[in-house]
């Protein structure tokens, strides 16, 4: 064989095992994106103190919390939370707590408490942090009273975003700033779990505070209001609970709206709740890990 010839043999076994190579060569896989995991809290009044509950079980288990979003009491105890209180500083913050502390009594002009003490207590809590400097990404959810429209607060003020989610209309005046008036997130909507999912939730762990309606019969206006909303609630929820990964649901029907003195209980009716789904939660935290997406 000639010189030209060995060379053009040459040249094509050299062209055949580069195509081979690359052909055979794997196609580099990206890294899993890291799943993020939200805590939905949501609207209950008095029976938000089971989210303490719930907390001090996630955070003993190790569930990791990427992002909070309240509505309501649920608003109150995750911006707290999102600061930086761990679970038991939030549980003696909860137990020594007292209505006298966030609101005040008024003469009734389209609400029998104001919403100033609220806003001032929460703000002295997080020591004037604003929303986006939280330690947690935090979305508190309230109503434009003007539009009936959802709005969700994750940057500005804290205390104001959490006075204006727990505007009970009818029992708190509405929150005025800004321009516009706000009132309880619950309004529209009391379990916010497509708002976690709005701001990249991939695990939704929702804690729903709603309970069947008794049949005992309201006695007084600010009774009556409550139950209403209580009612309310109970039905919007219904269709945000089928929207979550896991939903917490602690029996707290035994805690009347603006009951502090069953607190304790209801902080214990949350780490019940909390422990009966903590096999479905460490189930799918397994399996992200196993698939990269968490450490």
């Amino acid at each position: 064989m000639g010189n030209t010839s060995t060379l053009k043999l040459l040249v094509f076994i050299g062209l055949s095992m580069a195509i081979s190579a690359c052909a055979t060569a794997p196609t580099p896989v990206p890294p899993a994106r890291p799943a993020k995991v939200a805590v939905v809290l949501g609207a209950g009044a008095a029976k938000g103190f089971a989210h303490v509950g719930v907390l001090k079980v996630l955070e003993a288990q190790k569930v990791p919390i990427h992002m909070v979003v309240g509505t309501s009491a649920g608003s109150f105890v995750g911006s707290l939370y999102a600061y930086g209180y761990d679970a038991y500083a939030l549980q003696r913050i909860a137990l020594s707590l007292e209505k006298s502390d966030v609101a005040e009594l008024i003469i009734p002009d389209n609400g029998f408490l104001k919403g100033d003490r609220l806003r001032n207590f929460i703000n002295a809590k997080v020591n004037g942090a604003p929303l986006e400097k939280l330690k947690i990404p935090f979305h508190a959810v309230a109503t434009n009273i003007k539009t009936g429209g959802q709005i969700v607060f994750n940057s500005g003020n804290t205390g104001m975003a959490v006075q204006a989610s727990c505007s009970v209309p009818g029992i708190f005046q509405p929150a005025r700033f800004s321009g516009t008036s706000y009132v309880d997130g619950g309004v529209v909507n009391p379990l916010a779990v497509d708002v976690a999912r709005q701001y990249g939730a991939d695990v939704v762990i929702a804690v729903d505070i709603t309970s069947d309606i008794d049949s005992t019969i309201p006695t007084g206006i600010m009774e009556t209001i409550m139950k209403s909303v209580e009612i309310m609630y109970n039905k919007i929820s219904r269709i945000p609970i089928t929207q979550a990964d896991v939903v917490v649901k602690p029996s707290v029907g035994f805690v009347g709206s603006a009951d502090f003195s069953r607190r304790n209980e209801a902080i214990m009716e949350g780490e019940r709740a909390a422990m009966a789904a903590m096999p479905a939660i460490n189930g799918i935290l397994a399996k992200l890990r196993q698939e990269g997406r968490l450490p």
